[in-house]
């Protein structure tokens, strides 16, 4: 489990493409006490550490993680946001963050704010339809909150913070970014959706019946 908090912007290093896409990337923070095996939510994608030397972190990312992520759009040099797994007691501080891809967006725009901005996402409706105003999404593996929500896009504000801090810096208009909706909406929508249907079957029973 992640938090949406980035620890650290790391440079991918090198890119190899074949049945997988074997993924180098540069960092610092991320590769302390990290291990073949461990858990990283790369652009808010998790990924198994397969190598790592204390500099670099390989991953290798299945043809089925590049169809449902950005991941594959990814070029030598790009920036990537990196959180390890959450550990056992420390502070939470975003929100719950699996590293489950629920579809790809697009920077639509970003305007200013005051001494923040406002940016713009479009987004496909497996994720809007768990988007609500003031409640949490996850883009590229940072956690931010919905200032509204629209019929196909939804917008956040970013404080210069978060973008000095995260590859926000280097994004721009129609750059595709990870989208993860909040996972609590989807286990309401799962665990009510057979009971609201019951009631709508039985209401409409009931007005037959008159």
């Amino acid at each position: 489990m992640f938090t949406g908090l980035v620890e650290e912007v790391g440079r991918v290093s090198r890119l190899e493409r074949g049945a997988m896409l074997r993924l180098g990337i540069s960092a610092e923070r991320a590769t302390e006490g990290t291990r073949a095996g461990d858990s990283v939510a790369v652009n808010g994608v998790c990924l198994t550490v397969g190598e790592t030397d204390g500099r670099t972190l390989t991953f290798y990312a299945m043809p089925e993680t590049l169809r449902r992520t950005a991941l594959g759009r990814l070029a030598e040099g790009s920036a990537v946001n990196l959180e390890r797994a959450m550990a056992a007691g420390s502070r939470f501080g975003g929100h719950i963050v699996q590293g489950h891809v629920d579809g790809v967006g697009e920077v639509i725009g970003v305007r200013p704010e005051g001494e923040a901005e406002i940016w713009e996402f479009g987004a496909p409706e497996a994720v809007l339809r768990y988007a609500v105003e003031k409640g949490s999404i996850c883009v590229d593996g940072i956690s931010l909150t919905l200032v509204s929500v629209e019929e196909g896009s939804f917008t956040v504000s970013i404080l210069p913070q978060t973008r000095a801090n995260t590859n926000l810096a280097e994004l721009g208009e129609g750059d595709r970014v990870n989208l993860e909706a909040d996972v609590i909406g989807k286990y309401v929508e799962r665990l009510l959706g057979p009971r609201m249907v019951e009631r709508v079957a039985t209401a409409e029973r009931s007005e037959d019946a008159v």
